[in-house]
């Protein structure tokens, strides 16, 4: 389990290969985040010294994990900040920058940055953030939950200037209806688990499955959720739904990421 809270170079989430967490702890701001996994996993090493959630949930800076990505030898899709929110008001510009330069130089991976806050992450990404929105090897997606919360970060993530737009519907809170779709690359559905899971009703799985269809949006079913997810499992209508967008694929080239690897673990050693 201690992996999850760092790196994970081989990763449970069905939509990714890796995690990577440059950033820890967050705080609640819509009804998507009331039943929060990352929040529950810190908070059972609070006060357990020398755990890496030691202080909880409370968001903190963590720059000794800023090399990760360059310390994984084969290209992977890297889901990042699953233990927090790049863009949180409480972390500061230049670090997201330091984040994302290391996206643009670690460019063989595909990163997958997900955020409620979609507010500042247009800000950024129409100014100083504007060389990594020109990336094809970094996604750039918002959560959606309901319509009040999590339709508009849709419409502000389309103003977004980036190569690759998704969604996380999920947990997915109450039927969306129709909505708007265009330049949004993928998908990802999925209900909430654990024991306090509020329902998912097929319907509004199929409703959205249908919309991307219409539009070309890649479609991806995660699970049903529930107290026993493994149970419940992630089949929609007697199949499995993997759709993904197209990645960039860039070599490895062994010297370089060695190089970059030193440099980075000069300027932000590990503790």
């Amino acid at each position: 389990m201690l992996r999850l809270c760092g790196m994970s170079d081989n990763s449970k989430i069905e939509w990714t290969d890796a995690t990577w967490n440059p950033v820890r702890g967050c705080t609640k701001i819509s009804p998507g985040c009331h039943h929060c996994y990352a929040e529950t996993f810190a908070e059972r090493f609070r006060g357990v010294p020398g755990h890496p959630f030691e202080q909880g949930f409370d968001l903190r800076l963590v720059p000794e994990k800023l090399a990760d990505p360059l310390r994984w030898r084969t290209a992977k899709r890297v889901f990042v900040n699953s233990m927090s929110d790049l863009f949180h008001e409480d972390v500061p510009d230049d670090y997201i920058l330091s984040v994302a330069q290391v996206m643009i130089r670690a460019r063989w991976h595909t990163y997958q940055v997900l955020t409620k806050r979609p507010e500042r992450m247009l800000k950024m990404l129409r100014t100083k953030l504007g060389f990594a929105g020109e990336c094809r090897n970094i996604w750039w997606g918002v959560s959606v939950e309901d319509r009040k919360h999590g339709l508009p970060r849709i419409d502000l993530l389309r103003e977004a200037p980036v190569q690759v737009r998704f969604l996380s519907i999920e947990p997915l809170l109450e039927d969306l209806g129709e909505f708007n779709l265009s330049s949004i690359d993928w998908a990802i559905v999925g209900g909430e688990s654990g024991h306090r899971a509020r329902p998912l009703h097929p319907d509004w799985v199929r409703s959205i499955r249908e919309q991307c269809t219409k539009v070309g949006t890649a479609f991806f079913f995660k699970q049903w959720g529930g107290v026993r997810k493994k149970e419940t499992g992630r089949e929609l209508d007697g199949r499995t739904y993997d759709e993904l967008p197209p990645r960039v694929h860039w070599p490895v080239i062994e010297e370089e990421r060695l190089a970059i690897l030193r440099e980075l673990e000069e300027r932000f050693p590990r503790g």
